[in-house]
């Protein structure tokens, strides 16, 4: 499997780390950086796997930094990306089997980190798409604008239909 991998200054010593392991398992692996531990601004990076995995040149993501939390919301800007924070293999499972997630966002600290992250990442690797209903549930989330909306909430104006919803239901 081509997978892109990135990370900022916190995640480098990780993602040095898990190119060995996905080498060793022959994945083929496309670093976006970081190169060293300097400081770098992770939107960057988050970028460029977005890039690559919306344009299809890669099947897969990796990032890595302080939580995952902001390389996934710079990731989930691209199209057809969906990408979240997993800190744990139950997670990165469920995460594929019901929303198909192609970037996986990974924290660059935790206890036995490097042991952790290669079970998320092997599961994460491993674990297909279930589709069926999840399939239909992963339509209205790439809806653009959302087709799905309740009745109840449909009026045109969010602030009147959230009042609304909160005294009907």
């Amino acid at each position: 499997m081509r997978t892109a991998i990135g990370s900022d200054h916190r995640g480098f010593t990780l993602k040095t780390h898990l190119i060995k392991i996905l080498n060793q398992a022959a994945h083929e692996v496309v670093d976006v950086g970081t190169d060293s531990d300097q400081s770098v601004d992770y939107p960057d990076v988050a970028a460029a796997v977005g890039e690559h995995v919306s344009q299809q040149q890669v099947e897969r993501g990796i990032l890595i930094c302080g939580t995952g939390i902001g390389m996934s919301i710079t990731a989930n800007k691209f199209p057809g990306v969906r990408a979240a924070p997993c800190h744990n293999v139950e997670a990165a499972e469920i995460s594929r089997q019901h929303n198909d997630l192609n970037v996986l966002c990974l924290a660059a600290s935790g206890d036995h980190l490097e042991t952790t992250a290669e079970n998320i990442v092997q599961t994460w690797l491993k674990t297909p798409f279930e589709a069926g209903r999840h399939a239909r549930r992963l339509e209205k989330i790439t809806a653009s604008p959302p087709q799905w909306i309740h009745p109840r909430l449909a009026s045109g104006n969010a602030q009147k239909d959230l009042l609304l919803a909160g005294q009907n239901g």
